[in-house]
């Protein structure tokens, strides 16, 4: 009985950690869509990545895995800002 009272309140929660993290990751998307265009400028006059925007998107491309993640009942562990901000690798 507590352990359904702990899953619906989380269920609950999802609503709010969902607008407040989806707001975000929408303006910090539109900083990104920005970098994609200077980014790619970059490489096409220097011919090479610079690796701390590509390192910067990247940022963007697991927050917002992680809040996918949290919304389809995947885990439940909060995306940006309900938790810190990490570098998914899978392969770490």
């Amino acid at each position: 009985m507590v352990k359904k009272k702990s899953e619906r309140k989380e269920a609950w929660m999802r609503i709010i950690v969902g607008i407040i993290s989806g707001l975000l990751l929408g303006i910090w998307r539109s900083l990104i869509c920005i970098l994609t265009i200077i980014h790619w400028f970059i490489v096409v006059f220097s011919g090479k990545r610079n690796k701390n925007i590509a390192d910067f998107c990247e940022y963007w491309n697991t927050e917002f895995y992680k809040l996918t993640r949290y919304m389809t009942f995947e885990t439940n562990k909060r995306p940006f800002p309900f938790s810190s901000l990490q570098r998914f690798n899978k392969f770490e």
